[in-house]
């Protein structure tokens, strides 16, 4: 726990279980709000106010409200109880509110309330009585045309909704949840509020001022209480302003203290290996490869680390500008590590790294080139020989350039003198597992990291903003294109056969193909259900194929259950042509390089994300050959899930159909906070906020290089606060 050295982040990071109790802080909890200063930034989803109307069309069936309407009659009921009824309107529709009572005084003091013509806030959750909405026995005040309180009919729980109305003309709805309704939310929002505003600001004064935003005690206090949807949203924008200040003084912080580290150079050595890697290539690089590779090449040479991402798209040659780089460090005398997420991943850059050298990389045989260095794959997998000798290789530097997964993050594992590490697919890796590889070398060693998957620049900003970032978009020459097609198997059933047609012609022309399935076992097995949701299964799916349309092919299996030996076995086989057709799920997403592979074939798309869909598209037309892509699918034609697969079918640029997704999903699987919509960022919007992240990134950049700034005690609060949300959710990935 952090030691928070003002009374205001002290008591903005107090647990509510603390201030409100054990059983209510637990519901709380259930709505990501652990703290003091999480409920006081716990804004409302929208506001009302006490001169308007209401719109009925837009009430829900089982939604909690509060509405202002104006009464258009009322009667009191005999029964079983009495029951007085009164019908509200907006001006244009009608909406019944229904009291109950045994009592014949409260029955006629609600009727003397609710005469025809008053007007009230009405507090509730709306039901259905004969095919229409009503409101069961809600609270309510009745106001004037000014605003303010004339009656009421309120609950202890509810006393809030007379408090608002008495001091602004607005009361805020709050994101709420079934046993924790948006009044007991705002009850303890003003419960907890005068004691936070009482301590002052979050930030220094010469820092609000020149930020430009409110104070933060104003703004809680137009937050919670405006007297105009214009005050509130002032309010909202300074809490917007602190996610993204917080975020960006913790990136500007690194970047400075970064710059005081020491790496050693490694300065591009004429005549080496690297060049004679250059002169063998048999293409020509891409103007977006060279130029990234000099920018690479000329921050290997100074003497402090490098740290860049390298995004590219599907296909733009993100592993020969990694190469190189690894080329260049080995000429400078040191040695390069890769480190990947799976040990087919690994695999498949090891074997592509040993292909693209030759006897570059046979060091210590008697093919080898004069330049050349060695190259290693470890794994955990690996047989306890095999695995002994690449460490000994490592250890005496004989190795240069060594792939592996997490294994190469144990301690047994020793550099000579490690110079560069490679992470790709660096979402997969946290910065401490990142920090354990980089602890092996006697300096920092330089950092390239790399994703496949396009990040838009507003999420890159607001994520990865302690790293420089380097884009490739081009695709090398020589590649095939790839079409994309939806298939409705609703509408269009007879079209899936054809593509098991197409899978055919193409197996005929020599060509492989692709089916991915998104899971692996679909019947009961041993009394365990694993299928999800009715979702095609690989290890069904396959023998269909098999004995069905595509008997007579060679038809193979990949899925993660495999043990590795088979996956290895099962992968090999395909590459090498020995298969024509590969059924899998998504672990031939990333790295599986098969120029042969021209037709893919996705079972149940709308189940895939776009950057899923566009990676595993990406997993043919890698050769001469154009690649063909069938998104199968029975999606509903307007929603969310065909909104993707048409995006696919649009375009193949894998930066635009980023922004696409983030547009459609909102940031919760770009931030890996879920697989769509919220995330750990409660206000801040990447999307919509770039502007904001833009000038809170500028003014961090200035705050951390301000004498003022070295001993401010707010700033060190905040940047610790940061850090600790970094370590759960953002600067991992960075």
């Amino acid at each position: 726990m952090a030691n928070w050295l003002t009374p205001v982040h002290r008591e903005l990071n107090r647990k509510l279980r603390d201030t409100l109790g054990a059983p209510t802080a637990g519901q709380f909890a259930k709505l990501g709000i652990d703290t003091v200063g999480d409920l006081v930034r716990h804004t409302p989803r929208r506001y009302i106010s006490g001169t308007g109307m209401s719109d009925f069309a837009s009430l829900r069936v089982g939604e909690e409200v509060a509405v202002v309407a104006r009464v258009a009659n009322t009667q009191v009921r005999a029964g079983g109880q009495l029951r007085v009824e009164t019908t509200l309107t907006d001006g244009t529709g009608f909406l019944r509110a229904t009291f109950f009572t045994t009592k014949k005084y409260l029955a006629d003091h609600w009727q003397g309330l609710l005469t025809p013509g008053s007007r009230g806030i009405f507090v509730g959750k709306v039901g259905e009585f004969r095919s229409q909405p009503q409101l069961a026995h809600p609270d309510f005040v009745m106001i004037d045309t000014s605003g303010r309180i004339t009656a009421r009919k309120l609950d202890t729980a509810r006393r809030h909704m007379e408090r608002a109305v008495q001091r602004s003309t607005m009361v805020g709805l709050y994101p709420a949840s079934a046993k924790l309704p948006t009044w007991t939310i705002a009850e303890s929002i003003s419960l907890l509020l005068p004691g936070v505003m009482e301590l002052g600001d979050t930030l220094p004064d010469w820092v609000v001022e020149e930020a430009g935003v409110l104070p933060f005690p104003d703004a809680l206090r137009e937050v919670h209480e405006p007297v105009d949807r214009e005050h509130a949203r002032s309010g909202i924008e300074r809490l917007r302003f602190d996610e993204a200040f917080a975020l960006q003084l913790a990136m500007a912080t690194r970047r400075a203290q970064r710059e005081q580290e020491l790496a050693t150079p490694r300065e591009r050595r004429p005549g080496g290996i690297l060049d004679a890697f250059d002169a063998r290539l048999p293409f020509e690089l891409t103007a977006g490869q060279q130029q990234v590779g000099e920018q690479v090449f000329r921050e290997l040479a100074r003497p402090t680390p490098m740290h860049r991402l390298l995004q590219g798209d599907v296909g733009s040659g993100k592993t020969i500008v990694a190469l190189r780089a690894m080329l260049c460090v080995v000429d400078a005398g040191g040695q390069a590590a890769l480190l990947a997420p799976t040990e087919v991943l690994a695999q498949q850059h090891h074997a592509t790294i040993t292909r693209m050298l030759g006897d570059l990389g046979r060091a210590g045989q008697l093919d080898a080139a004069e330049e050349a260095t060695s190259v290693a794959l470890l794994t955990g997998g690996m047989p306890a020989g095999a695995r002994r000798a690449v460490l000994d290789g490592v250890a005496s530097g004989e190795v240069g350039l060594v792939v592996g997964t997490h294994a190469l993050l144990s301690d047994p594992v020793a550099f000579t003198d490690l110079g560069l590490v490679v992470v790709d697919e660096q979402h997969r890796f946290g910065v401490e597992q990142r920090a354990a590889l980089a602890a092996k070398a006697e300096r920092q060693p330089h950092t390239l990291v790399m994703t496949a998957t396009p990040i838009p620049r507003s999420v890159a900003m607001t994520v990865f903003g302690d790293l420089a970032v380097s884009e490739l978009r081009e695709r090398p020459a020589g590649r095939g294109s790839v079409t994309t097609v939806l298939v409705d198997t609703v509408t269009h059933p007879t079209w899936v056969e054809r593509a098991w047609q197409r899978i055919r012609e193409e197996a005929a022309a020599g060509r492989q193909a692709f089916v991915v399935a998104p899971a692996i076992q679909g019947r009961q097995v041993d009394g365990d259900l694993t299928s999800s949701d009715g979702a095609t299964a690989v290890t069904e799916l396959a023998p269909e194929l098999r004995a069905g349309p595509l008997s007579g092919l060679r038809v193979g299996m990949l899925h993660g259950r495999l043990g590795s030996q088979e996956r290895d076995s099962v992968m090999a086989a395909f590459v090498d042509g020995q298969l024509d057709v590969l059924v899998a799920t998504t672990v031939i997403e990333v790295g599986v390089d098969v120029p042969n592979a021209s037709v893919m074939v996705v079972m149940d798309a709308d189940r895939f994300g776009i950057s899923q869909l566009h990676q595993l598209r990406g997993r043919i037309g890698r050769g001469e050959h154009p690649g063909l892509c069938l998104l199968l699918s029975a999606a509903e034609p307007d929603s969310d899930a065909a909104l993707r697969m048409q995006a696919l079918v649009d375009s193949d640029d894998g930066f635009e159909l980023a922004e696409t997704d983030l547009q459609i999903r909102g940031e919760g699987d770009v931030l890996g906070a879920g697989q769509s919509g919220a995330s750990s960022l409660k206000l801040l919007r990447a999307f919509t906020d770039r502007e904001l992240i833009r000038t809170a990134k500028e003014l961090a950049e200035r705050v951390v290089r301000d004498p003022r700034a070295a001993d401010d005690p707010l700033l060190a609060d905040l940047r610790t606060q940061a850090e600790l949300v970094a370590a759960d959710e953002w600067l991992e990935k960075g």
